[in-house]
């Protein structure tokens, strides 16, 4: 098998082996390479100790240098060389207590998460003691060795199980599985910030319904009970055939890998549970689930460390994924308004996706209702309609020109013209404004 790796990485792995050192690129980017995708980014083990990796390069960054590994830069892109090494005890299920050195590059591959991470390259061959090849063709995710030392060493391995196995179409070998149903409680040590990482990627992958898997194995009863809940929580409505965290799942699959789109349908039925009643004939209602499972979006987000411009945009989302959006300009130009112009078309498609999960019970209306909003949304852009302050063909320096004294009723006043233009575009004219305001 011949890999075909960077420039820089051949240079690297060259230098190493002329001063008489052993040198692979190893881990994901050589399954990634075998698997014909593009690596992310290549890194290098070697049996040289950080003092001489840094010896024969410049320059490099001390990057992990406590764990082995030395940052080297090649024309400003830079590559993980990292020494061979034996890992200690683990100490809080994340980190080793210590990191010992070995001149042997199987016992380094050994300490490794999963086979298909554990396979090293160079000009002589692929090294693979521990049968990734094999399961690259079998397209199963298995663990180096016991499992069980594997997420004992680490608890994130088993959401990066998860992970690997959405991202590639995976099955998740049954010894691996078995091991997670065991172990799962141990990502309680594990911070919010690497939770949140591995979830990411997950629902972004080409398979976000595996998130299945971290409520099968357990996983989701520790970082997001929330949604565990929804799981056991039956719709019986005419317009629902699942449970709400089935719906879910499924209408995640009906947006693209986008971030937030993804999460907006994770979270946009999150409240049901608390939001559940059951009338006289037996039929399930769920009045209000759209703002409390805007509130617990919120809330869970905060606790896994998410960003506040990813945060916004979701809660947003979720709060007027159910709002009434007639299919006319008037309608859609106070959506617009109310949500944002750049929120509005991935609103739309918030709401075909959670049709698409729903039942088959009037989804061709529903479908065509949604087809005419894209057309009066697509008329709006076209027509370059107002639908927010900055459009308007006035603004507060123009008031003030005319005598207004600066101040909130500036802000007032523009509001108002805003909502007379939103009602009826036409009247977007500076002098048709100032008529108004007279």
């Amino acid at each position: 098998m011949i890999i075909d790796m960077p420039k820089d990485v051949n240079f690297i792995i060259e230098r190493l082996e002329q001063a008489g050192y052993e040198a692979y690129a190893v881990g994901g980017c050589v399954r990634d390479s075998i698997l014909k995708r593009e690596p992310s980014d290549w890194d290098i083990t070697t049996s040289a100790r950080p003092e001489e990796i840094k010896a024969l390069f410049r320059p490099t960054i001390d990057t992990g240098i406590q764990h082995g590994t030395v940052t080297v830069l090649r024309n400003h892109v830079g590559y993980e060389v990292t020494t061979y090494r034996i890992d200690g005890e683990y100490e809080d299920n994340r980190h080793p207590k210590d990191v010992v050195y070995t001149k042997s590059l199987t016992e380094d591959l050994k300490r490794r998460d999963f086979t298909i991470n554990a396979m090293a390259y160079n000009a002589s061959g692929l090294v693979d003691e521990f049968g990734g090849l094999d399961d690259i063709e079998k397209a199963v995710i298995r663990c180096v060795g016991d499992p069980k030392e594997r997420f004992s060493e680490d608890a994130l391995r088993m959401m990066r199980a998860v992970r690997f196995s959405a991202q590639l179409g995976y099955d998740i070998e049954e010894g691996t599985r078995e091991a997670i149903k065991d172990l799962y409680g141990n990502l309680e040590a594990i911070s919010a910030e690497r939770i949140n990482v591995e979830l990411t990627k997950m629902l972004i992958s080409s398979h976000p319904e595996y998130i299945r898997d971290c409520y099968e194995l357990g996983i989701t009863s520790v970082i997001m009970p929330e949604l565990d809940e929804c799981m056991i929580t039956e719709q019986n409505n005419p317009h629902h055939c699942y449970s709400v965290g089935e719906h879910i799942i499924r209408s995640m699959q009906g947006v693209e890998d986008d971030k937030v789109l993804r999460y907006a349908m994770l979270f946009h039925d999150i409240g049901k549970p608390k939001r559940k009643i059951t009338d006289e004939k037996g039929i399930d209602h769920f009045y209000g689930h759209a703002e409390l499972s805007a509130l617990m979006a919120h809330t869970i987000m905060k606790r896994l460390r998410f960003d506040n411009d990813t945060l916004y945009k979701v809660e947003k989302l979720v709060k007027y994924h159910d709002r009434k959006v007639e299919a006319d300009g008037k309608s859609v130009r106070k959506a617009m308004n109310l949500i944002g112009r750049d929120l509005f078309p991935m609103l739309l498609k918030v709401k075909a996706a959670d049709v698409s999960a729903q039942s088959d019970y009037k989804r061709e209306q529903k479908e065509e209702e949604l087809r005419k909003i894209w057309d009066a949304y697509d008329k709006v852009i076209s027509d370059g309609d107002c639908v927010q302050i900055s459009d308007l063909a006035i603004n507060g320096s123009d008031l003030i020109a005319r005598g207004m004294a600066p101040g909130p009723a500036i802000g007032e006043k523009l509001n108002y013209l805003l909502g007379k233009v939103i009602e009826e575009p036409s009247l977007n004219v500076k002098e048709k404004l100032l008529e108004l305001l007279q």
